[in-house]
């Protein structure tokens, strides 16, 4: 399944939000010069993550004699409790690691570097539009874009058989339309025992960001162009809750799927309690060391158009730090293409740089699936991953939340949760 840059562009609707891809006030004209100074960088990571970021910092020094980068790594469940104290203290680090959906706040509040007059004129040219529209704020960068995860579906291929399934779409253009997601559904639903269900979708907590996706694939928005009108009172979202609420209606996912569950989606498929999950390609690593049965990958589903999320995280400069320029040459060095693809490669995440999503995108584990997920974040759009970095985004979640699971438990039907979301939103925004 070759990728080249044209496809991935096409893909990415390269042409969807040109506002986004103007000129950003670029001075600088060339790569950064040698830097001195301590930079300290805070973030989380996956054992894999954070060899890959020492390894940067020690290349990055190396290059750069008199450098020195201090790496704290903190449990993810205290990163932003962590941040918000430091930045209100007036203490912050210089450099931190962020979602991309709690991107916006920061950068909506001032707290985090302008670095429009610090990179390299060509340095939006490197990255996908989808992911140069993730870290704008008002048409201004205010970090640049690590790398990017998307969901495709994680398949127990055994479970899969015993339903008389022995294949799954295995190019973009064949993935399962919504209606054949839904045959597939009945299908499992009818072969496996009560306590076994054809799937588990990854939206708990703050992956409710994940259940976006279906509204995208229906055709919806839920916001604006200027990331505070909300649009998600249509026909596009009322469809989209009514086909992730069948999920819990028609038995296709165990009723605790919800997004308010303690439990990750991707333990019930560990555990063979699902046949199939929504899963992002960190997971593979420890699908590759723990499944104890055989699995592959395939992709999400498409309605409208295919769909999904835009995943993954951003390094951002804090507008406090002292070194300013010091700080934007790290962020330029850790996404040059040698120190992404090794990033990238040995962490299981797809690289947000055009010369890297072609044909020889590997992963150190389970290479082979490396094109269904890199396929994947094809479909996701500009204008998705620009209304996600919205800065009212850490206040639209709550939002999702609540309705969406008074949705999936029957409390309230798709006509009415959508007119919910819409005023939430619009409370949110102030639109």
């Amino acid at each position: 399944m070759p990728l080249d840059r044209r496809s991935f562009l096409i893909g990415s609707g390269a042409a969807a939000v040109p506002l986004l891809l103007a000129g950003c006030g670029f001075v600088k004209s060339g790569p950064s010069q040698q830097a001195e100074g301590t930079l300290t960088f805070t973030t989380w990571g996956t054992d894999a993550e954070l060899a890959g970021f020492r390894a940067s910092i020690s290349a990055f020094e190396a290059a750069n004699p008199g450098s020195t980068i201090t790496l704290n790594a903190v449990p993810y469940e205290q990163m932003f409790t962590n941040i918000d104290a430091q930045l209100q203290a007036g203490n912050p680090p210089d450099i931190f690691r962020v979602p991309y959906y709690t991107f916006g706040a920061y950068a909506g509040r001032g707290q985090l570097l302008d670095l429009s007059p610090l990179l390299a004129s060509d340095t939006r040219d490197q990255f996908t539009p989808t992911a140069w529209a993730a870290v704008q704020n008002g048409g201004i960068p205010y970090g640049l874009p690590h790398h990017t995860d998307t969901s495709a579906i994680l398949v127990n291929r055994n479970l899969l058989s015993q339903a008389g399934i022995d294949s799954v779409p295995t190019t973009l253009d064949d993935a399962w339309t919504w209606d054949e997601l839904a045959s597939i559904g009945d299908r499992l639903r009818s072969s496996l025992p009560a306590d076994k269900y054809p799937w588990a979708y990854n939206w708990q907590g703050n992956g409710v960001t994940r259940w976006l996706s279906l509204l995208f694939q229906a055709g919806g928005s839920f916001l604006a162009e200027d990331q505070k009108t909300p649009l998600i009172d249509s026909d596009e979202a009322r469809r989209a809750v009514e086909y992730s609420a069948s999920f819990f209606s028609k038995g296709y996912v165990p009723a605790n799927n919800t997004i308010a569950s303690s439990s990750y989606a991707s333990e019930a498929w560990f555990s063979q309690s699902v046949a199939m999950v929504w899963s992002g390609a960190f997971q593979l690593p420890d699908a590759d060391a723990t499944a104890s049965f055989d699995w592959t990958a395939t992709f999400a589903p498409r309605d409208r158009r295919g769909g999904g999320d835009f995943g993954g995280n951003a390094l951002v400069a804090t507008s406090q730090t002292s070194q300013p320029e010091l700080a934007a040459s790290f962020l330029e060095f850790v996404t040059q293409q040698e120190q992404m693809r090794n990033f990238c490669k040995s962490a299981s995440l797809l690289p947000t740089r055009t010369d890297l999503l072609n044909s020889d995108l590997e992963f150190d584990i389970r290479s082979e699936l490396a094109p269904i997920f890199a396929a994947q974040a094809t479909t996701v759009q500009p204008q998705d991953a620009a209304q996600v970095a919205s800065p009212s985004m850490s206040g639209i979640i709550p939002v999702l939340k609540e309705q969406l699971d008074l949705a999936f438990a029957g409390s309230q039907d798709a006509a009415a949760t959508v007119a919910a979301l819409q005023s939430g939103i619009a409370g949110v925004t102030g639109a």
